[in-house]
């Protein structure tokens, strides 16, 4: 099945990107290129730290691409290069067809403005402004009447559910309430990128599924073009159409969640993903069996399942019929079948029976 975001036009592309920290970044970039020197050799003769090491990934429009990594593993340092909140060491970021990385500081003012929107974990409202002042800000610092940002504030605070807050303060919000406002923020400035800083960590964790779902509606509804930063594998799964998993500065991984998490790339991916549900990631296509394996062969009233169904959706099946299920291509043709020892084996590894 062909996934419309692999033929969509690329929206950020982050190209060979490192980050240096250090009054001597450009002789230890230098002595990286030349002698291939590791993160604790570059601390050791330049007394400079790899934030993000030789980092490439390409997101394209409406996809949520995910980054994800432990404390210290450079995820934040690197989306900070999308609106070039830290400059790049070496290498190039290009958003829209634009390179950040060589911008005016008046046309990168234009691009944050216009372009990319941010959403903190520590929510970033001003205490003496209204919500809907609040949600507002980034249309007032565009020069938009007053009567024109409100009335579009009222509208993002409309989706996510804040109707009524409006002429309310932060502080007589709740934290997940206050993180809805920093969305409706994001959704006001209509950017075309967002750009997620765990934004969703310090909630409580029934708060956080619920703005999690929330999000990925109004992102799929509005076809935004996302970056979401997190520290949680399972939150990158249930979010992301990719993920990209970072260690020590790099990247170590990019795929799907179900490519991630079949075939893991390393032991440090491998651990990551041992204890994640495959129920709802594991797809029919990754299961099935030729159609010439099955003894006696299928029957005419088989049940049929898109390869797109999940092992959830074909256990639900399995569990109504003795007889295997047939798997359809996106033209409804069949390409395999999935019987109930396929189902088992899918959830003990996640592939079919060999």
């Amino acid at each position: 099945m062909t996934d419309p975001l692999e033929t969509a036009e690329i929206v950020v592309e982050v190209a060979n990107v490192w980050k240096i920290f250090g009054a001597r970044d450009a002789e230890a970039m230098a002595a990286i290129r030349a002698e291939g020197l590791g993160k604790a050799e570059v601390l050791e003769r330049f007394d400079c730290v790899v934030g993000v090491a030789d980092a490439s990934f390409q997101v394209r429009r409406g996809e949520i691409f995910c980054v994800m990594g432990l404390s210290g593993s450079g995820k934040s340092t690197l989306v900070r290069h999308i609106n070039r909140l830290l400059s790049p060491t070496a290498g190039k970021v290009v958003v829209a067809g634009r390179d950040v990385t060589a911008l005016s500081e008046s046309e990168l003012l234009a691009v944050r403005n216009k372009s990319i929107a941010m959403v903190f974990q520590d929510f970033g409202l001003m205490p003496h402004r209204s919500v809907r002042d609040n949600v507002a800000m980034p249309l007032e610092i565009r020069g938009v009447s007053r009567n024109a940002r409100w009335t579009r504030a009222q509208d993002a605070l409309d989706l996510v559910n804040l109707s009524d807050w409006g002429d309310k303060f932060a502080h007589e919000l709740s934290g997940g309430m206050q993180q809805r406002v920093g969305l409706a923020r994001a959704i006001a400035a209509d950017a075309e990128v967002l750009l997620m800083d765990e934004p969703f960590s310090a909630l409580d964790p029934l708060i956080r599924r619920q703005l999690q779902e929330q999000f990925m509606t109004l992102a799929k509804d509005m076809g935004k073009t996302t970056v979401f930063i997190t520290h949680d594998l399972e939150e990158a799964v249930r979010i992301g159409d990719r993920i990209a998993i970072m260690r020590d500065g790099v990247i170590v991984q990019t795929g799907t969640p179900e490519e991630i998490i079949l075939d893991p790339a390393d032991d440090y991916v491998a651990d990551f993903v041992s204890g994640i549900s495959r129920i709802n990631l594991i797809k029919a296509h990754s299961l099935l069996r030729p159609l010439d394996s099955f003894t006696p062969g299928l029957t005419a009233d088989a049940p049929h399942m898109p390869e797109s169904a999940t092992l959830r959706q074909l256990i639900e099946i399995a569990a109504e019929t003795d007889s295997p299920i047939v798997v359809d291509d996106a033209q409804g043709r069949p390409m395999g079948a999935v019987s109930r020892h396929e189902l088992l084996n899918g959830v003990i590894t996640g592939t079919a029976a060999t």
